[in-house]
């Protein structure tokens, strides 16, 4: 059983406002390091993809409607 009491009474003490934004530069940075890692389809991919899912998407406007 637990018997501690606890004291000290109050919140942590917030970040400043320099500690936010540097925390803030840092994620951006490392999304940048993320997004480059990423494998960008090419341009033949993207027009392939974007007719199928046309076709589908009015095929399916079709059958539904």
């Amino acid at each position: 059983m637990a018997t501690e009491v606890m004291t000290g009474g109050g919140e942590a003490p917030s970040p400043s406002a320099a500690g936010r934004i540097a925390r803030f530069i840092q994620f951006l940075r490392e999304v940048r390091n993320e997004l480059r890692k990423v494998t960008w389809p090419t341009f033949d991919e993207l027009k392939k993809a974007t007719t199928v899912i046309v076709i589908f998407v009015t095929v399916l406007g079709i059958a539904i409607g």
